[in-house]
């Protein structure tokens, strides 16, 4: 895998950044599932998973596919993406001068001044 650049770590960490996308993460590692099934692993409602597992697909992190079931119905199955990210200060510094910040927050050196 390549270094992501500043823009991709960003938005990795930033799916990443949430307790519930990492409760995700860990229980497709085990196998994938469908939504209803994940909900009820997880406890949570199934309009929140489908959320979460949203932001987690938009980063490429899993992906889904659908199925017929048993009783006709078509279910969403859902699996992770092997994925591995190194975060070090070296990998942190090669990534920053990729970052598209806008103009408003990458600064001129004349903050503060008069």
């Amino acid at each position: 895998m390549t270094e992501p650049t500043g823009d991709e770590l960003v938005r990795l960490l930033g799916t990443l950044a949430n307790p519930h996308r990492l409760r995700i993460v860990a229980a497709l590692l085990a196998e994938r599932a469908y939504v209803s099934e994940l909900a009820r692993e997880l406890r949570i409602s199934r309009a929140l998973l489908q959320v979460h597992l949203r932001k987690l697909e938009a980063a490429g992190l899993v992906t889904a596919s659908f199925e017929v079931g048993e009783d006709g119905k078509t279910l969403r199955f859902y699996e992770l993406t092997p994925f591995s990210v190194v975060l070090t200060p070296a990998a942190i510094a090669a990534a920053v001068p990729t970052l598209t910040t806008p103009e408003s927050v990458r600064g001129d050196g004349e903050e503060g001044r008069t």
